[in-house]
């Protein structure tokens, strides 16, 4: 009997601040620098807004995306215009910096849907709400530019508790075997609600998973912006040439899954205390600091930020109410005899 290695593979982690990798800065403007923390301030403060507007009954649910706002400005700042991005239902920082108007963004939380309208003029899907599903749609778009030969890419937001399921696999599978324009961005925050990565794979990593499906997996420092932006821009340049990237961004969820949870029931507080020492928008802010960028305008912009979000919430508020029409209309762009019962039965109910 005879054995041999047929295959073997490593993944690897990106880091820069702090690392040899700093030693090249600035490698962006120094304008880009600031816009890029004025948006992660900007995405905090509407994170802070939103979770008491959910306790005054102004939204029902909502996600926090506290610590994960490198993650999604980052990757983001990555794309070109004429990229698409993919979204779940954690992405507001990403919607941000990809330049949805906030009183829009609050439209949607609001549960208005016209708060999606024109999303489509940012290259940008709606928010997918089933866990995973994007997935799909993320390699959908990726063999579609494949096909048609098109210069571009898509990146895909998902968490790691969709990697336990079928779409992220079946997924990465198409996207390697049609050499899709794709970047799978796996935000790793180490619990799927309540459940914690440990109980979800034994892999070491997720990035690993890519390996199975002949295409690129790497990590990241989630936490470092600087680190996300130059895994994202490495990644989209092989995804333009059809060589599909997936992307673990190692990162922390700093509040509950969303407003409906109570992540103490779950998560040692000491954890948390940990993770808070590496929060993206302090350790950019250390950063500025330590290489001369930060001032006065910057400490100053956290009021501006939280003015900039209570406009866009008045705003949100004051806009007209969906129709109730538009309940059942743009759901099939031919009604089935199913919903249009339904849509005359809830007209009834409502006229009582």
């Amino acid at each position: 009997m005879a054995r041999e290695e047929v295959y073997s593979g490593s993944i690897e982690r990106i880091e820069v601040m702090g690392t040899e990798d700093d030693e090249d800065f600035p490698w962006i403007e120094e304008e880009e620098y600031r816009e890029l923390y004025k948006k992660m301030m900007i995405a905090r403060k509407f994170d802070e807004k939103a979770f008491s507007l959910q306790r005054r009954g102004e939204i029902s649910t909502y996600a926090p995306h506290k610590g994960q706002e490198a993650c999604q400005i980052g990757a983001i700042f990555a794309l070109k215009d004429d990229d698409w991005m993919v979204p779940s239902f954690r992405e507001t920082a990403a919607f941000i910096q990809r330049g949805a108007p906030l009183e829009q963004i609050f439209q949607r939380w609001m549960g208005d849907a016209n708060g999606q309208k024109g999303l489509s003029d940012l290259n940008t899907l709606p928010v997918a709400i089933p866990v995973g599903t994007q997935n799909l749609h993320t390699a959908g778009l990726g063999m579609a530019m494949s096909f048609e030969e098109d210069d571009n890419a898509v990146i895909g937001f998902t968490g790691d508790g969709s990697t336990s399921e079928g779409d992220f696999h079946e997924a990465l599978n198409f996207s390697g075997v049609y050499d899709a324009h794709s970047v799978f961005f796996v935000q790793n925050n180490k619990f799927a609600i309540s459940m914690p990565i440990e109980r979800q794979t034994n892999s070491q990593t997720i990035a690993q998973k890519a390996l199975a499906y002949g295409i690129e997996g790497i990590q990241v420092d989630g936490n470092d912006i600087l680190a996300v932006i130059k895994a994202t821009q490495e990644a989209l340049e092989k995804a333009r040439n059809g060589e599909p990237v997936l992307i673990e961004a190692d990162t922390y969820r700093l509040e509950d899954h969303t407003t409906s949870d109570d992540s103490t029931r779950y998560r040692d507080e000491e954890q948390v205390e940990k993770w808070k020492e590496h929060d993206p928008l302090k350790r950019f802010r250390e950063y500025l600091q330590e290489h001369g960028i930060w001032d006065e305008e910057l400490g100053a912009f956290e009021e501006e930020a939280k003015e900039m979000v209570d406009d866009a919430t008045k705003k949100a508020m004051e806009m007209d109410d969906p129709e109730f029409d538009e309940l059942f209309d743009y759901v099939y762009e031919k009604m089935p005899e199913m919903l249009k019962k339904e849509k005359e039965e809830l007209r009834e109910e409502v006229n009582q």
